[in-house]
């Protein structure tokens, strides 16, 4: 055989490889595009755990610190509510400025406090939780993250003492924006720029223990799964518009939350 034809087959050979290369990474793309995900994500107190009243007494804690207000938050609800919304309520009720650096100086008092307090002896998971995600994070097709009112810092040292910040890769927080209802778009970008993968709303679920976890799930037909292990009823949760409900988490049906 003469150089020049074996140039040639060598070069129709290559040639041959990298347009097989090609095909072979489309499809690859292809699959991981239009296979099968759901997003799940979930709500840190109330939902997952019991902080022990950790995250509330922190807040206190800061703010007398700063402003010499004792139980500042007495009478002030927080269930559903982004921290940074908690504060600003609680800054008004007494009548002080929210737009002057005091939200960031009691956000930095407040994780100092919430470092120690989140120590206590009362905090505890949630029934049926580990549970939970051992077998929705071990699930083909799953992928959990946060969808929480509490700053991303304070969210994570909540969830440490339990060891559940290697469940939740990524997530959306108060501290991404002070309305609830704008966290679940933050949460789906922040998933598709790990994933190099879009997800659509009606392939999220988002499980919380209040109206407020269903509202910000529904309005995007995001399926929304309430838990009445918080401050809300049964019946409350029923009555929410979710798409579940359930008493606790160990009541959750996996076939549903996947085939949704």
């Amino acid at each position: 055989m003469g150089v020049s034809l074996l140039w040639k087959e060598c070069l129709f050979m290559y040639s041959m490889s990298l347009a097989l290369l090609s095909i072979m990474i489309k499809y690859s793309k292809y699959v991981r595009e239009n296979s099968k995900m759901k997003l799940i994500l979930f709500d840190i107190d109330g939902t997952l755990i019991d902080s022990g009243g950790a995250g509330t007494r922190s807040l206190n804690y800061a703010f007398e610190e700063v402003f010499s207000i004792h139980d500042a938050f007495k009478g002030i609800s927080m269930a559903g509510k982004t921290d940074i919304q908690i504060l600003k309520e609680g800054l008004g009720t007494h009548g002080l400025d929210t737009e002057n650096g005091n939200i960031g100086l009691l956000c930095e008092r407040y994780i100092a406090y919430l470092r120690t307090e989140i120590g206590n002896s009362m905090k505890h998971l949630k029934p049926g939780i580990m549970e939970v995600l051992g077998l929705l994070a071990g699930r083909e097709g799953s992928f959990l993250g946060l969808l929480t009112g509490n700053i991303e810092a304070g969210a994570r040292i909540k969830l440490d003492p339990f060891r559940l910040n290697g469940y939740f890769p990524l997530g959306a927080f108060g501290s991404d924006h002070e309305d609830r209802n704008k966290l679940l778009p933050i949460a789906v970008e922040r998933f598709s720029q790990l994933n190099q993968r879009k997800i659509h709303y009606s392939d999220c679920v988002v499980i919380g223990d209040t109206p407020r976890d269903v509202e910000c799930a529904k309005i995007y037909g995001a399926y929304s799964v309430a838990v009445a292990t918080g401050p809300y009823s049964y019946a409350s949760l029923l009555e929410s518009g979710a798409d579940m409900v359930l008493s606790t988490m160990s009541e959750m049906d996996y076939g549903v939350i996947v085939e949704s």
